[in-house]
């Protein structure tokens, strides 16, 4: 048994005490009352009047690419220069690496917004392969070693909602965007089931630093097959729903799975779709072009396909996650969903908690749609500091409806948080903070925010990554807030998040994170 007391708890008015026995939370109380009724039985922490919050789920996270991205190059630097100079560097320090891979770079941020060449990669990667994967993992950065090998050259043609960007004599310049990352992707040796295994052990202990309990993760079955393995020997300790790529539904059908097959630490969640692309690359599906150009990104799902694919899905009880960018995406997967409530309704199958992933562009029209569907808007608040140039720059006027998460939130719409780390900092108070700010935290873009209506508050942006995403896991009764009866997955922080200055929220750094009743991290501070 564990209590912990003279604490600021999280949505209490006059307990400052809590108890907990097993993996459950049994009682709170004042501090006397529960020292008086548990003290002598249990191990007690004072936490001196620090902050007691629920543990914060992360709805949207790419568990083993962010594994891996702590083992493989940054490449999330202010000039093309520097991404250079730490790939040849990483590639000095790792002679034993076959392929040289790397994560994170933004042409948008670097001088003139220009795409690195496979040649530029050449020159500091020798006769090795490389891969670099751009910031929003939507497109990739090859050297010609990499491209050889995968038979990538002037002949080649543009895989179906992918491009092989090419230079003017036609032969392709080493950056691959959606689905022409494949070609690539597919010949890289894939990590072993050991290594996969031992990077979730490192990756864990990263989440609970920054006191994330929860989350869903939209890799593949490599992943879950990990995930199985560290549960069975009893070493995992995140909350997980695991969600799977359209590619895995018949498998997934044949094997008997359906979502919410598992228990309240791993379980099946959704089978995701991509209806689109990304803002950085262009390729989000947009029903009007970009500013300054004729293009409307790539669209990668019709109103149809979505249907009959979610048809045979909640036929075998999947519900669909789906993502959508530009507000042509959004409008037809909105379209495709409402079709699909009809065969559910018509068929007598419960409405599946189908959620869309990132809305990043949602015209007004269609912002009233996700309640009236009953549709998640899965968004992740801190892409929207990060691309708020882009959006201006790409988007101009229609920035107005970009991250509509105030709007949202008015429509009653359920809302959840994540990070889509690694394409993002996993960290939520990075997440808190844009999304009750609107500001960068450098403060940019100026003390009111960015497109600052749609701003939120504390309160709100807490139950987005607390109760909402425990709600959507059907766990609303067990999982989420800290009252008896529910499970200790908890944090404390050294401050009240509620008192100190909103420009400050990003620094906030969990002193203790607690999950299914164990202590996973302590800082020396405690």
């Amino acid at each position: 048994m564990i209590t912990f007391f003279n604490a600021n708890i999280f949505d209490s008015v006059t307990e400052s005490a809590i108890a907990i026995d097993g993996n459950k939370i049994i009682a709170l109380g004042s501090d006397k009352t529960i020292l008086d009724n548990y003290g002598k039985v249990a191990d007690s922490y004072n936490l001196n009047g620090m902050t007691m919050w629920p543990g914060l789920i992360d709805s949207h996270i790419h568990l083993g690419q962010l594994a891996r991205s702590l083992r493989i190059v940054d490449c999330e630097t202010k000039t093309l220069a520097d991404c250079l100079i730490r790939v040849s560097e990483h590639a000095a320090l790792h002679p034993e690496f076959n392929w040289i891979e790397g994560h994170g770079w933004n042409q948008n941020e670097w001088e003139d917004a220009h795409f690195g060449t496979a040649q530029q990669l050449d020159t500091v990667t020798g006769d090795r392969p490389a891969y670099l994967t751009a910031k929003s993992l939507h497109a990739a950065w090859a050297n010609s070693k990499a491209l050889s090998l995968a038979q990538i050259d002037e002949s080649s043609k543009d895989p179906e909602g992918g491009v092989i960007i090419r230079d003017p004599a036609g032969k392709p310049n080493g950056i691959l965007l959606e689905s022409a990352m494949n070609l690539v992707e597919r010949i890289i040796p894939k990590s072993s089931p050991n290594r996969i295994i031992d990077d979730l052990m490192i990756v864990q202990q990263h989440l609970w630093e920054m006191g994330i309990t929860g989350i869903h993760d939209y890799d593949g079955p490599e992943v879950f097959q990990a995930l199985q393995s560290l549960k069975g020997r009893d070493r995992l300790n995140l909350r997980i729903q695991k969600n799977f790529p359209i590619s895995e539904l018949e498998n997934l059908i044949t094997i008997g799975l359906y979502s919410g097959f598992g228990d309240d630490l791993l379980h099946t969640g959704s089978i995701k779709l991509f209806a689109d692309g990304a803002l950085g690359p262009q390729t989000a599906a947009m029903l009007e072009p970009y500013e300054n150009s004729e293009s409307r990104g790539i669209l990668l799902l019709s109103r149809q396909d979505l249907f009959d694919i979610g048809v045979k899905a909640v036929k075998n009880g999947w519900s669909l996650t789906i993502h959508a960018i530009g507000d042509k995406a959004n409008h037809d997967v909105l379209d495709g969903l409402s079709d699909l409530r009809k065969f559910e309704d018509s068929h007598n199958i419960p409405h599946l908690p189908h959620r869309i992933e990132h809305a990043q562009l949602v015209q007004p029209e269609d912002q009233v749609r996700f309640k009236m569907l009953g549709i998640t808007a899965s968004v992740q608040p801190i892409h929207c500091t990060s691309d708020m140039n882009n959006v201006d720059k790409y988007w101009g006027s229609r920035a107005s409806n970009a991250y509509p998460i105030r709007n949202l939130l008015d429509l009653k719409t359920h809302v959840v948080f994540g990070s889509d780390a690694p394409v993002e900092s996993a960290n939520p108070f990075y997440g808190i903070h844009a999304a009750v700010t609107r500001r960068r935290q450098d403060g940019t873009p100026n003390p009111e925010g960015w497109q600052p209506s749609q701003r939120i508050t504390m309160r709100e942006a807490v139950n987005a990554y607390t109760i909402n995403v425990s709600t959507l896991s059907g766990m609303e009764n067990r999982c989420g807030k800290v009252r008896p009866g529910y499970y200790a997955d908890l944090i404390v922080l050294p401050v009240d998040p509620f008192v100190i200055a909103e420009q400050d929220l990003y620094k906030i750094k969990p002193v203790l994170t607690m999950v299914n009743g164990q202590v996973v991290y302590k800082s020396s501070n405690l």
